[in-house]
């Protein structure tokens, strides 16, 4: 990553906006929205996208980006609930953009997968790479696949948790404890999905299920309700668990 030109466009509606605003920031980035690069193109190194859960919103912001910037700007796009060679296709320049995926909080995540589209040029993937190393992150480049690996796992353990709690095979706080102490996972699936996002997490699960159109892919109804009634997790409030909030939502 060079140092003449540190301007990274970064863009979308998700909780990894500002987890990635902060370590651009950290790491000596100039982070520019959509609105200030019109003013400066030429300047941008990279343009980040993050949405996951509005696939039309998605869809217009990366139209939006191929449309503004010169044609030599990779386009990083993550790439949990559409593949990044569907992502790419909405383009006039699918070349450029190179998926990726992680999950909040970032400051958990040692590494960060890195899918190319089929479309993806070498020159767009090396980008991606020399860009979130510099974040301090591992990478590790996978198979342009829904949710890649990490992400696509943890959603399916979550969603068959949720089947778990709905179906009244234990407690929200004995399913999370039963898979702390009999896997070592740092928390239950129930506490880590509100940490995550519930909605990021559906967003997986519905894009698997689209995809690959799969029985096992089905989406625990209780997960699709507490997204649809806005309970999202830690961030606002109301999940699995409740948690207080600048609101003051009670524990």
């Amino acid at each position: 990553m060079t140092t003449a030109n540190k301007a990274v466009l970064l863009a979308g509606d998700s909780p990894l906006y500002a987890e990635f605003h902060q370590l651009l920031t950290d790491k000596g980035f100039r982070v520019l929205s959509r609105e200030e690069a019109a003013s400066e193109p030429g300047t941008v190194l990279l343009a980040m996208e993050v949405n996951s859960v509005d696939l039309e919103a998605k869809r217009q912001e990366l139209c939006a980006l191929d449309q503004l910037l010169p044609v030599g700007v990779p386009i990083v796009t993550t790439s949990l609930a559409i593949t990044a060679t569907e992502a790419a296709s909405w383009t006039k320049h699918p070349e450029r953009v190179c998926g990726f995926g992680t999950l909040v909080p970032l400051a958990e995540r040692e590494l960060i997968e890195i899918a190319p589209a089929l479309q993806t040029e070498e020159a767009a993937l090396l980008a991606a790479v020399s860009l979130f190393q510099s974040l301090g992150k591992e990478t590790e480049v996978v198979e342009d696949e829904v949710g890649l690996v990490f992400p696509r796992i943890l959603s399916l353990i979550i969603n068959e948790a949720a089947f778990a709690l709905m179906e009244k095979a234990a407690t929200r706080e004995d399913i999370d404890t039963a898979m702390k102490k009999g896997t070592n996972y740092p928390y239950g699936p129930l506490e880590w999905a509100d940490r995550i996002g519930l909605d990021e997490v559906y967003a997986i699960s519905r894009g698997l299920q689209r995809d690959l159109a799969e029985e096992r892919y089905r989406t625990a109804p209780l997960l699709r309700k507490l997204v649809l009634a806005k309970r999202f997790g830690v961030r606002s409030g109301l999940g699995f668990y409740h948690y207080e909030t600048k609101e003051g939502c009670e524990q």
